[in-house]
């Protein structure tokens, strides 16, 4: 196994709630302290929080390593460490090699510096020459599609362009260490596909990346590895499918089911969504064999007609793969008034990977009720030997007997 190149032992990062971090730079601000000190006010109490405590870990040269965890599991301080952006409060961090970093958009930019002036500055961070710049420049430019504004200031970029930009400089400047944070959501559909291929590359190189992202389909396909951060501390650590799915498990544990408090004063409305089992048990883990139905249950107070119900599947990353209503179906009467419950059956078609679930309640001239991505639930791979297929239809087959038996 080739050396580590990321080291972390112990480490911990505590940020002080309320703290003026310039403090002493600002005159009315320091002379307003003064003079409460004078008066011999205390100080407020300042609470602390732990954004990191005893994180160990090694990253190896040529590993693409993923960080999963919900919002403020400390990804993105961790980043920020290793990078050396900010200070560990305890435990120490370690790097070997040039480090490039996308940790938000615009990091290591100066405003009043043009696009190309910029790129030559973050070559020289990192240690390179003006003509190894150079030597890249052209590719830069074509990766980042900024040919008519690498001579404009970068203060009059957009969001998107600043992304591409500070992409394109810390994939190509030849970072032995590339740091990518969640900015890639910021970029279109076709410039996210082309990073994922640029980091994937890098990878297979011999450089090492680390890739914090929400988009699971993601990581699964850049990272041979992940890290699952809970509230600060080292969850899970170890190939990519097995942290993946036992972090979304958890995630989904808690919305296999959503129900809502009836609301007297609305015409009609959905009080429970869920994915359920044929008992009618929620169901937040599938298997890539199992059949589950879609429940959605309707409170009708006042009769409409034409009452639709319909219901949606996506992808972890959004895309849209089921979208199915109750009229196109069936002919059932469901805007008189009473209580409907809905089922429909979701057959054992899905690849392994997380879903959400939505649903819609309305007529054809007026909406009463939209769900989006209410409920979410995980699909898992066989326990078998074989691979998952993509798609399991339980398609007809036919058989023809073309010749009699051989005597």
């Amino acid at each position: 196994m080739s050396a580590p190149v990321i080291e972390l032992r112990d480490l911990g990062k505590r940020y002080r709630l309320g703290e003026h971090h310039g403090e002493g730079t600002d005159l009315r601000e320091s002379a307003a302290r003064l003079v409460a000190r004078m008066r011999g006010r205390a100080s407020p109490v300042r609470s602390e929080i732990w954004s990191l405590r005893h994180v160990t870990l090694d990253v190896c040269e040529g590993e693409a390593l993923g960080l999963v965890g919900s919002n403020g599991a400390g990804k993105s301080t961790l980043l920020k460490i290793i990078s050396s952006i900010t200070a560990p409060t305890e435990g120490t961090s370690r790097t070997r090699g040039r480090i490039g970093s996308l940790l938000e958009v615009g990091t290591g930019f100066h405003r009043e510096l043009t696009g190309r002036e910029n790129t030559f500055l973050n070559g020289a961070i990192l240690g390179m020459s003006r003509r190894e710049v150079a030597n890249r420049l052209d590719d830069i430019v074509e990766f980042a599609g900024l040919h008519e504004f690498m001579d404009t200031p970068v203060k009059r970029y957009s969001s998107g362009m600043y992304l591409r930009l500070g992409f394109a400089i810390a994939a190509h400047l030849e970072a032995d260490i590339l740091l990518v944070d969640e900015v890639l959501a910021v970029g279109d559909s076709d410039f996210q596909r082309r990073c994922l291929g640029k980091m994937s590359e890098i990878g297979q190189s011999g450089r090492t990346v680390v890739f914090i992202s929400h988009n699971m389909e993601s990581v699964a396909r850049l990272c041979s590895k992940a890290v699952w951060l809970d509230k600060g501390q080292v969850r899970a650590v170890g190939p990519t499918a097995a942290v993946v799915g036992e972090y979304t498990r958890s995630a989904s544990a808690n919305t296999a089911q959503v129900t809502l408090a009836r609301d007297h004063s609305r015409p009609a409305q959905i009080v429970s969504l869920a994915l359920v089992d044929a008992e009618g048990r929620p169901l937040s883990v599938l298997n890539t064999w199992t059949e589950s139905f879609i429940q959605v249950v309707v409170v009708v107070g006042e009769a409409s007609v034409g009452l639709d119900v319909g219901v949606q599947v996506h992808t972890s990353s959004g895309l849209n793969l089921l979208d199915e209503y109750v009229l196109e179906r069936h002919s059932t009467d469901i805007g008189q008034r009473g209580t409907y419950q809905l089922r429909m059956s979701l057959p054992p078609v899905l690849p392994p990977g997380e879903y959400t679930l939505g649903a819609w309640l309305g007529t054809s001239y007026e909406e009463f009720e939209r769900l989006e991505h209410a409920v979410s639930f995980l699909v898992e791979g066989s326990d078998g030997g074989s691979p998952d297929r993509l798609l399991r239809l339980g398609l007809p087959w036919t058989s023809e007997l073309l010749e009699p038996p051989l005597p």
